[in-house]
């Protein structure tokens, strides 16, 4: 039996609600327990004015990691984990939340499903997600658009307040 192959995974986390930082660091140390998955690298922290409703700034960051999961089934486990630290599901897109976990990138994989858009399809939109991922893969080629994600960031049309988080 073959084993499988390690994929090279970007991944966006956030929290806007209770200890955030916290939150941040339980997220990543659930990550980081996931069975064929390891953290290779992991961005500052950044604190970004909220979308939407939602009043709370949000501390967000960006990991890099390794892991066999295929895209579907590292869904499924980024929805356990945040379920398991207390998300509810919300009807307002942007709403607050307490964690909150995107596959970004996965591999040069280019995915449209019902409940999975890989790479992300607001990652060029959001300076809240290209600020920190910059930091960890400057020269990761976007999949779709062909250009560096330090291009993207170049480049981004968001005027939304974000700095490095100091708590």
């Amino acid at each position: 039996m073959a084993t499988a192959v390690a994929h090279q995974v970007y991944i966006g986390i956030g929290s806007n609600l209770g200890k955030k930082k916290d939150n941040f660091l339980e997220a990543l140390d659930r990550l980081a327990k996931l069975p064929d998955t390891k953290i290779l690298k992991e961005s500052s922290l950044y604190e970004s004015e909220p979308l939407g409703d939602s009043q709370d700034w949000y501390v967000n960051g960006a990991i890099e990691i390794e892991t066999k999961f295929k895209p579907e089934m590292l869904l499924k486990k980024f929805k356990n984990i945040e379920r398991a630290m207390g998300r509810k599901k919300v009807k307002k897109r942007w709403g607050a939340r307490i964690i909150d976990l995107d596959i970004l990138l996965y591999d040069a994989l280019v995915m449209k499903k019902k409940n999975l858009h890989i790479p992300h399809p607001e990652m060029p939109n959001r300076k809240f997600v290209l600020i920190p991922l910059s930091e960890i893969a400057p020269q990761v080629i976007h999949p779709e658009l062909g250009v560096t994600i330090s291009e993207l960031l170049v480049n981004v049309k968001d005027d939304q307040k974000i700095h490095l988080f100091h708590p």
